[in-house]
């Protein structure tokens, strides 16, 4: 698994809610529970994309 930059992941938010986001470890994926969506990290890069997205 790739490990997300910890000052990449504070100025990140989920582009629906605009709220913050969590990374999942296990899965590597940004979570936004606001939104209800799960953002996949691609080779250390993470996919904003809501259609891209994974719904929880």
């Amino acid at each position: 698994m790739t490990t997300m930059d910890k000052q990449l992941l504070d100025i990140l938010v989920c582009p629906v809610s605009k709220k913050p986001l969590s990374l999942n470890d296990e899965t590597n994926e940004l979570i936004c529970e606001e939104s209800g969506l799960a953002y996949q990290i691609r080779d250390g890069i993470p996919v904003m994309l809501p259609e891209e997205a994974r719904k929880l």
